[in-house]
């Protein structure tokens, strides 16, 4: 896969209009309505000619999301979780590989043990 799953996309599958802000609502991991509801309140509140020309500037900058960038939701979730806080996101890799390294030991202290009766079973499996 050449697509970064960190880089920002326009979201033009999910899209009103030019898919911006359902992609800023997919790479922050937020529900769409309350962005959609954000940019019409920051237009309306002041910033009319500012934020129509961000959300032009954004719509010219980005490229569209691939199909093919998640492929599951657990996927898409965990790639908005590291977007939003990698260091969080890095913590539970570590913890994870940590586990999983913890019960391989387990395994091997079980395998490699003393214990005869261990062994027949594990013989009696192959």
């Amino acid at each position: 896969m050449s697509a970064s799953r960190t880089k920002f996309y326009l979201d033009k599958q999910n899209g009103k209009w030019l898919g911006v802000c359902s992609g800023i609502a997919d790479y922050t991991g937020l529900d769409v309505t309350w962005v959609r509801v954000g940019a019409i309140v920051l237009t309306v509140l002041g910033g009319f000619p500012w934020t129509l020309i961000a959300y032009f500037v954004a719509a010219w900058l980005a490229s569209p999301k691939p199909l093919d960038l998640y492929d599951t939701s657990e996927d898409a979730q965990f790639w908005q979780g590291v977007r939003t806080n990698p260091r969080r996101s890095a913590k539970e890799v570590r913890a994870r590989f940590r586990d999983i390294d913890r019960r391989l030991s387990d395994i091997e202290l079980h395998y490699t043990s003393a214990n005869a009766r261990l062994a027949r079973e594990i013989d009696s499996l192959r």
